[in-house]
């Protein structure tokens, strides 16, 4: 069974156990999730089941959305309402003071993850060297917060939307607010709406399901591999020259020519597609489309990345 379900992931569990979930219910032997989601967090969460988890490198790049809550006078070890409270005080802020602070949230910025995150640091979990109390340095990682829009302020609460580059996290973002407000604050409720091309509109809930109606809601809900990377040019292939991909051929400018090349330029990652049902490979083109007669006739003109026997 090879593609993406779109799972409505509740507060509680992490974005590992819902993945494991999948799973055993559908029976398959690989699964992985596109981005993780911290327990406290709901919402969109891709899961890529066999296959389809050669794709995981690729569509966890694409940007999120998210409505978040931000709690002011709090402060917490975790940056959100799940950790331990560090100090508490009575927020004295206006609700114009708490729109400029999450509107100059914006643009490109250096984030360290929060010490409660499942970042990898010399192979363990970021939370994981923090519950053991060692302190180990990690790296800032820059990040790009394209838009905030205020959706609400009930003090000492505020709920917005962000969109954002992957690796931003929220949680960070909240407590930077209550920071610059000068009472603290944190995360206290948080939603992903949108992971790239998925969006919360196809999610499905499997909560208060049967093993057997989470198993056929998943399975009526997969979306297989060729309508995965939407954004990404697909050049159609014939199954003799699939077949060759898939046994390692790196294809060069005359092989090329004989199919339909959407005008790409040098660096551009496509994917390569059966009758359009079928997604063959993820590649990156090595030259323009118009230079692959001119780069001669055996020429590399095209890297695989990945490749799919789906």
């Amino acid at each position: 069974m090879n593609g993406v379900v779109v799972v409505d992931k509740p507060s509680g569990p992490t974005s590992r156990d819902i993945v494991e979930e999948v799973r055993r219910v559908l029976g398959v032997r690989k699964a992985g999730h596109t981005g993780t989601l911290d327990p406290l967090a709901t919402g969109v969460l891709p899961v890529c089941l066999d296959e389809a988890t050669k794709l995981v490198q690729f569509l966890a790049l694409d940007s999120k959305e998210y409505r978040a809550t931000l709690l002011l006078g709090v402060r917490t070890d975790t940056l959100d309402t799940g950790g331990v409270v560090l100090t508490r005080e009575d927020p004295r802020v206006t609700r114009e003071q708490v729109e400029a602070a999450l509107n100059g949230l914006t643009g490109k910025r250096k984030q360290f993850p929060p010490r409660y995150s499942a970042v990898k640091v010399r192979g363990r979990a970021l939370y994981d060297w923090t519950r053991r109390g060692i302190d180990v340095e990690v790296t800032a990682r820059e990040v790009e917060i394209y838009g905030i829009r205020i959706e609400e302020i009930r003090l000492p609460e505020a709920t917005f939307a962000v969109s954002c580059s992957k690796g931003a996290y929220i949680r960070s973002l909240c407590a930077e607010a209550g920071e610059k407000l000068g009472c603290g604050g944190c995360m206290s409720a948080l939603r992903r709406t949108r992971s790239g091309s998925f969006r919360e509109e196809e999610a499905v809930t499997l909560t208060g399901l049967t093993e057997e109606e989470k198993r056929e809601r998943l399975a009526a809900h997969l979306l297989p591999p060729a309508e995965l990377l939407p954004g990404l040019a697909a050049i159609d292939v014939d199954p003799p020259l699939a077949e060759r991909l898939r046994n390692g051929y790196q294809p060069d400018g005359e092989v090329l020519t004989r199919y339909h090349i959407p005008f790409l330029v040098a660096g551009d990652v496509v994917k390569i597609t059966l009758r359009g049902r079928h997604l063959v490979a993820v590649a990156r083109m090595l030259c323009a489309s118009d230079e692959l007669v001119s780069r001669g006739e055996k020429r590399q003109a095209v890297k695989i990345l990945r490749v799919l026997n789906d």
